[in-house]
């Protein structure tokens, strides 16, 4: 099988991804012609750059025959020497809701001329917006898909952090051209590849802090931070963003399994640059790309995929049903993974329920807690056990009834379940007037259809 390995020792970014996709191998028309085909006056210009003392390809973003990305020369002591040096200002770590777009949207005046923003960057792309701008393009359907992927990953963590519903985030830098450039390039890249399986590094998210519209807050940036949720990550070698949200979100489409490099035979290896270029630490992504075996890939996917957790149980025959409901409600609130309720026979005939608790071992000792106090259970069983789950991922479907999330369930890239959102169904249902199930049947064929689409 045909695989990739991402080592992001320096974080990642979309202009970094777009250059080790090159310097892998993708033809750079195939990124141009993904640029094209989004008719926003948008090209990309490539060249060869030293970081560190590495030959890697810089990727930048033009609109027409200026830079699109806004940089700011302040904040970094060494600015890259390129035929851009007049243009471009350096890479800031201003947030990549500014980290390539450059600018902050906060109401304090600007120092730069250059910095008006234009007036998609000033009032930004809705998540509809941009997917109705990608939809519309002539691109294949899974580069589509994984585009349209990535925004919605982006703007469900902008929705959470901002207490909002996701159709009303409106992306500012990372609606800008540039930023839809960098993911559906990136996705073109990606596709042509035909890689079978991902796999990344723990990612370097680097240190600081980073200016963001809301105010400053510790590297990585909160759309960042919560896009790299359950990712292994560190804080290494300098003080500046590494990882911006472009970047998580291109890595969370992907869904890799995160690791020490799987066993392989390399045929390609590309580094694409980022635009700084600090001393002594090489501002690159590395890509490798060759073969490995289908059982390594599973092997592989199973150890990454299984957890130990704590299991707490105890049998209840004395105690009101409405208390075993609120104590299965409070577990669920103070972290369990899961509660079962199951009907046992007790001793003496008695019929009684048996509490099962599933949790990680940081919780146990609250979830105990509450099993001990709140029920009238002398002793609880506490075991270690293992669990092997599928990475869960969303897709959202149209329907006649709005819009339903679809979950998914994969490993190693093979998706073995899909399932609509019941909380949605029931929503929709109610706000309809229709059964439920209808719902559920809207968003199933939704699904299969777009998967149809997909695979022609």
């Amino acid at each position: 099988m045909r695989i990739a390995y991402l080592d992001c020792f320096a974080g990642i970014a979309g202009d970094m991804f777009l250059g080790a996709l090159i310097d892998a191998g993708v033809p750079p028309q195939v990124l141009q012609d993904a640029t094209a085909a989004l008719n926003l006056n948008a090209n990309l210009k490539i060249e060869t750059v030293d970081r560190s003392g590495i030959s890697c390809t810089k990727v930048h973003v033009m609109e027409g025959d200026t830079l699109a990305e806004r940089e700011f020369p302040e904040r970094e002591a060494q600015v890259e020497q390129s035929s851009l040096r007049d243009t471009a200002y350096s890479q800031q770590p201003k947030t990549q809701h500014q980290h390539k777009g450059g600018h902050s949207h906060s109401h304090e005046p600007h120092t730069h001329d250059h910095e008006e923003h234009s007036h998609s960057h000033g009032h930004g792309r809705s998540l509809s917006a941009i997917r109705t701008l990608i939809k519309a393009a002539p691109l294949a359907e899974p580069v589509k898909h994984t585009a349209i992927r990535a925004f919605e990953l982006l703007g469900a963590s902008e929705a959470k952090i901002h207490n909002v519903p996701v159709e009303e985030i409106h992306f500012h830098e990372v609606g800008a051209v540039d930023a839809i450039v960098d993911i559906v390039a990136a996705s073109a890249g990606i596709h042509h590849l035909k890689i079978g399986a991902w796999y990344c590094s723990p990612l370097n998210v680097g240190g600081g802090m980073v200016v963001c519209a809301h105010g400053t807050f510790p590297v990585p940036a909160p759309a960042t931070a919560d896009l790299l949720r359950g990712v292994p990550t560190y804080s290494a070698h300098v003080q500046k963003e590494l990882v911006t949200p472009t970047g998580a979100a291109l890595l969370r489409a992907l869904s890799p399994t995160v690791g020490q490099q799987p066993m392989m035979t390399v045929e390609k290896i590309g580094y694409g640059a980022g635009t700084r270029n600090p001393k002594d630490f090489p501002n690159v992504l590395r890509l490798s790309v060759g073969e490995t075996t289908e059982a390594h890939i599973h092997e592989t996917q199973t150890q990454r995929n299984s957890e130990s957790i704590t299991v707490l149980e105890t049998a209840l025959d004395d105690l009101s049903p409405q208390v075993i409901a609120y104590v299965t409600e409070a577990a669920l609130a103070r972290g369990a993974l899961d509660v079962m309720l199951t009907p046992v026979i007790m001793k003496k005939g008695r019929p009684g329920t048996l509490l099962t608790v599933l949790c990680h071992e940081a919780e146990s000792e609250v979830l105990l807690r509450l099993i001990l106090s709140e029920t009238t259970t002398l002793g609880v069983r506490v075991r270690q056990d293992r669990r092997v789950c599928l990475d869960r991922s969303f897709v959202t479907v149209a329907t006649e009834f709005g819009a339903i999330r679809i979950k998914i369930g994969s490993t190693a890239g093979e998706e073995l379940n899909a399932a609509p959102e019941f909380e949605d169904c029931k929503a929709a249902a109610s706000q309809y007037g229709v059964a439920v199930k209808q719902v559920q049947q809207a968003a199933v064929v939704g699904y299969r259809t777009s998967r149809t689409g997909e695979a022609s």
